[in-house]
């Protein structure tokens, strides 16, 4: 293998990657299909023969080559061209398997026909009927007036305005209530709920399980509460629940 040498001031070039050799790095001359002549470093040995470059050394061992009639390309470019031809031809195409000799595969049976489809579960049975509800969700109202007052005090304590008024009662102090049946409507029970600065009165439909309580006024001063409202006759215990026969203030 011939080692060329170069004076330091001589700068050579890689005529593949085209970097300038290093003073003592080892080159080797390559012949190219049309006869021309050109330097390679060590790294690009492998490049210059996938180019069809030959090496000068070793050119007298082959046999002569006919001038090629295609237009020479540039090296690089020729690299380009293969990597591109590459990806269109796409991977390889996978090889069939088969099952081993003697074993069948998983659709098939003993008998070389397909298995019989499973039967089909049949579909389950269907819910049972329901009994339609009454969209108003009707109660049954109390006779008397005072179990009325008493159901319509569950009915307030088991609401959401209950705990309103348990929240103002820690901050204003007990409250004066009154709590009366309605003369007009049967199912009625008007609960009034007061302070010295503030009142609420509400109306309670025993009738109703919906949205049985419902806020009717609201005021600041007790002069605007009527007469017959203002006979307390119940009030709040310890928990902020209105009970009757407590008086507050």
């Amino acid at each position: 293998m011939k080692k060329e040498l170069r004076p330091f001031h001589d700068h050579v070039t890689c005529a593949v990657c085209g970097r300038t050799m290093l003073k003592g790095e080892r080159t080797e001359s390559f012949l190219a299909p049309g006869g021309d002549r050109h330097v390679v470093c060590e790294l690009c040995f492998v490049r210059a023969e996938h180019a069809g470059w030959l090496r000068e050394s070793v050119h007298g061992d082959t046999p002569a080559r006919g001038p090629r009639q295609q237009e020479r390309r540039p090296l690089l470019s020729r690299f380009r061209r293969r990597a591109v031809e590459a990806a269109e031809d796409g991977p390889a195409p996978q090889e069939e398997t088969y099952p081993p000799e003697g074993e069948m595969p998983a659709d098939v049976s003993a008998n070389g026909e397909p298995p019989a489809p499973e039967p089909t579960p049949p579909p389950p049975p269907p819910p049972p009927r329901e009994r339609p509800r009454d969209p108003r969700h009707v109660r049954a109202v109390p006779t008397t007036a005072e179990v009325k007052v008493e159901r319509a005090l569950e009915v307030f304590n088991a609401s959401e305005h209950q705990r309103t008024v348990a929240g103002l009662s820690r901050s204003l102090g007990a409250p004066w209530v009154t709590a009366v049946a309605d003369l007009e409507a049967s199912s009625t029970v008007t609960v009034l709920v007061a302070w010295e600065l503030s009142w609420y009165r509400y109306r309670v439909d025993l009738g109703e399980v919906v949205e049985a309580v419902a806020l009717q006024a609201k005021g600041d001063e007790l002069d605007d509460i009527d007469a017959e409202l203002r006979e307390w006759n119940a009030g709040v215990d310890e928990e902020g629940a209105l009970v009757m026969g407590v008086r507050g203030g």
